[in-house]
């Protein structure tokens, strides 16, 4: 439940992100919506996967909610590393992409 990156740590159990050596304070959602995609480096999730696994089966709001959270995270972590990025497939969703 601890996953290390260049300059990231998302720890679950302490429930803190840690990004370029600073603890970040960070909504509950947006915790759990980075470390779901961050498990799966280069899987593509959709939206409404995205809302399922995180946000759970009984949760009936609009995907907008995804791409809100995903804007969020994105002005937090924009350029903290060149190794990965949280990166938009378009016309399908979300990814947190680790380059080679």
């Amino acid at each position: 439940r601890r996953l290390t990156f260049d300059k990231l740590i998302i720890d679950m159990e302490a429930f803190e992100l840690t990004v370029d050596g600073k603890k970040l304070s960070i909504p509950p959602k947006e915790m759990e919506l980075l470390f779901h995609l961050a498990s799966s480096p280069n899987r593509v999730y959709t939206r409404n996967q995205l809302l399922d696994e995180v946000w759970g089966f009984d949760y009936f709001g609009d995907t907008r909610t995804v791409d809100v959270h995903i804007k969020r995270l994105r002005e937090k972590l924009e350029g903290v590393s060149e190794q990965w990025e949280l990166k938009t497939v378009w016309s399908v969703g979300y990814k947190f992409e680790v380059k080679a």
